[in-house]
């Protein structure tokens, strides 16, 4: 349940939070750890990051204002691939913020990075997602560039960095093994 209140919470707070100018902005969220977030080892469970982490992408499409054109058209996101390194731990009841961007894009996905930062900004962990919109009735992943038109945007995206490239080249070559089985 906590989830949803935290979904609630976001859309609603949205109306107060300043416009993202997306490609080149940071979604910045707090939270704080809840004893619902815990594992048997009484710190924050490692799904709990992935499920926090579809906040910070919700944030972005929303407060960018392209989640009128994912509602209107019914386009659904999609993740494809995501890669994880925890730091350090998360206890109960401690805050942390969570920092999205996108850090790479081509003709039809992004890569996102999020960051979950301490109070003292030691990264807890950091992840990258790969990432697109979907028409199901088309059944096709919807341009990047139309999106950024949507929003307003027009941009190159920057340079695929190493850890980028190592990242979708693993991506690539688990999809390729797993098409093979």
């Amino acid at each position: 349940m906590n989830l949803w209140l935290r979904l609630l919470w976001l859309v609603a707070s949205a109306f107060w939070r300043p416009r993202l100018a997306v490609p080149f902005v940071v979604s910045r969220l707090r939270f704080r750890v809840w004893p619902h977030d815990l594992d048997t080892s009484l710190h924050m469970n490692n799904g709990r990051y992935w499920t926090i982490m579809d906040l910070g992408r919700t944030d972005l499409m929303v407060r960018s204002g392209l989640w009128r054109a994912v509602l209107r058209q019914g386009w659904t996101p999609v993740v494809s691939a995501g890669q994880i390194r925890f730091r350090r731990e998360l206890r109960p009841f401690q805050t942390f913020r969570l920092e999205t961007r996108l850090r790479f894009w081509d003709e039809r996905r992004f890569v996102m990075e999020h960051r979950m930062l301490m109070e003292d900004d030691t990264v807890a962990a950091v992840a990258l997602v790969q990432a697109g919109l979907y028409d199901r009735r088309t059944r096709t992943f919807i341009p990047v560039a139309k999106l950024l038109q949507l929003v307003g945007a027009s941009a190159e995206s920057p340079p695929l960095a190493p850890e980028i490239e190592a990242f979708l080249t693993a991506e690539d070559t688990l999809r390729r093994a797993t098409a093979a089985a």
